[in-house]
């Protein structure tokens, strides 16, 4: 497992677009997944201590994210070849346990990863009603531990804030996660 920290918020770059499968079998697009204040693009994956630490509260904030207008769709980038837990079954294994509220999306190519500019994961880009980006930071303060302290919510307020503003926060507190792990 190699640690990595996001760079931080690239404000107004405008979200990229993507036709990948889902765990329903469904082919997505960016423009299926938008909500009508927005959409929360997270790079995830199955196997990661930091993505498993966050999975009941990443389900919840995404829930209230939905009642405010803004969507999400997860993607999973790594290589099921060298690391089986992110197969395509186990992403649909994971998603009925935590019952997803999001598509989400299997990325084989890795283009959309590398297109995004996504380097580990957890890695979060909240764009608003235009698809501009507004936030790259944090779920929360809990790195790797599951927790039910109360914490300040970093992704939550922020895209809050984007679904009644259009702006998301100045100050942003990087992510960090396993690295992607890219095909050879």
């Amino acid at each position: 497992m190699v640690l990595m920290e996001t760079p931080v918020c690239n404000f107004g770059e405008k979200a990229i677009d993507f036709k990948l499968t889902g765990i329903d079998e469904k082919e997505w697009s960016l423009s299926d997944c938008v909500g009508e204040k927005g959409l929360l693009v997270m790079f995830i994956c199955n196997h990661c201590p930091y993505v498993k630490s966050i999975q009941t509260r990443l389900v919840a904030d995404t829930l209230k994210l939905m009642d405010t207008g803004i969507n999400s769709v997860a993607i999973m980038s790594n290589d099921p070849a060298d690391y089986p837990e992110d197969s395509f079954e186990n992403m649909q294994k994971i998603a009925r346990e935590f019952n997803y509220p999001f598509p989400y999306l299997i990325d084989n190519t890795q283009e959309v990863a590398r297109a995004y500019g996504a380097i580990c994961t957890p890695d979060f880009f909240g764009y608003n009603a235009t698809l501009e980006l507004q936030y790259r930071g944090r779920l929360d303060a809990s790195g790797m531990k599951q927790t039910d302290k109360k914490l300040k919510r970093d992704l939550l307020e922020a895209m809050l804030e984007v679904a009644t503003s259009g702006r998301g926060p100045k100050d942003q507190i990087p992510s960090m996660g396993c690295s992607i792990k890219w095909r050879v």
